[in-house]
């Protein structure tokens, strides 16, 4: 029996930091990294595409910042977990 794996979105503007998450997650074989955002718009825009499980958000981010985008995302997504 396959168990299902926890989607995860990460958000953040580091590259260093998306690296070292990513790095993370692959050593879970419960979790499935689905998709990257480097900023507020973009993260809003990838998370509503692939409904993520989880939402990791940086909330400081160039165009939208986190917190505006969290609202964004709640309002429009509001199965994910953030």
């Amino acid at each position: 029996m396959t168990e299902k794996k926890i989607r995860i979105l990460i958000a953040d503007d580091q590259t260093l930091f998306r690296e070292g998450i990513k790095m993370l997650l692959a050593a879970q074989p419960d979790m499935e990294l689905v998709g990257e955002a480097c900023d507020g718009v973009e993260a809003i825009e990838l998370a509503c595409a692939l409904q993520p499980d989880v939402l990791l958000l940086d909330l400081k981010m160039p165009r939208k910042d986190g917190l505006a985008a969290l609202r964004e995302i709640a309002e429009r997504c509001s199965s994910i977990h953030i």
